[in-house]
């Protein structure tokens, strides 16, 4: 196959949300069989349609960044992560539907990536509603919210939960899937979610190409620092 293209995409979410199990099926449209914790980051590329079925397609490589640890950890390995934060041109948070602290989590992950250079230490998730969607608005990076084990959350449940994760959308102005990792099925082409899916790259491959504002070609170099003081969670 000719070189093709390429646009760099984080996956960041809590160790066990299914990060990995994500990526594969993703890239390789299979169910992960025995998945590990990652270490560092895990590299896995996609191959992505841009504009399919319009005179403007073209094919690219999405890379997928699966970055490892967690939100909680010591600087030092904070420090040490920040290097994957380079030159990004998407982001895909990712959260566990049955672990609620999880979903928190994402506003930690999204200022430590959004704000590569500080430690985004003691951010406050509360029931306040001081926090500035904005911020988020004016996020020159697509990003997309996607929620795992969607098939462990028991029916009486599942209301409650997608209520919780369309607040998380709205707060990160992010289009969200929710789904099983471990069934090819909610992705399946045609589907809603592959739809969503398909619109989240093709955000990707525009601000990365076609953006006529250079300091949004290469991520995150130029951006400006994400600093909440209260972040809203139902």
């Amino acid at each position: 196959m000719a070189s093709l293209d390429r646009v760099k995409v984080l996956v960041l979410g809590d160790s066990g949300c299914g990060k990995s199990s994500l990526v594969h099926l993703l890239c390789q449209n299979q169910v992960l069989g025995n998945p590990s914790w990652t270490v560092g980051c895990s590299l896995d590329v996609r191959i992505h349609d841009y504009k399919e079925g319009t005179p403007e397609e073209k094919t690219y490589y999405i890379e997928l960044w699966d970055v490892g640890g967690s939100v909680g950890c010591v600087s030092s390995i904070k420090s040490t992560r920040a290097v994957f934060y380079n030159s990004v041109n998407g982001i895909i948070l990712v959260h566990d539907l049955t672990n609620k602290k999880s979903s928190q989590n994402l506003y930690r992950w999204s200022l430590e990536a959004l704000n590569k250079d500080s430690s985004p230490t003691g951010v406050i998730v509360s029931n306040g509603s001081d926090y500035d969607r904005e911020q988020f608005a004016e996020n020159p990076v697509p990003l997309l919210l996607i929620g795992t084990k969607f098939d462990q959350i028991p029916e009486n449940k599942r209301s409650d939960v997608l209520n919780r994760t369309a607040f998380l959308s709205e707060d990160f102005n992010a289009e969200e899937i929710n789904l099983d990792c471990t069934n090819p099925r909610y992705l399946a082409a045609g589907t809603s979610n592959a739809v969503k899916l398909s619109r989240f790259f093709d955000k990707v491959v525009e601000k990365r190409y076609f953006t006529r504002d250079p300091s949004q070609m290469t991520g995150f170099t130029d951006r400006k620092r994400f600093n909440f003081k209260s972040l809203h969670y139902d």
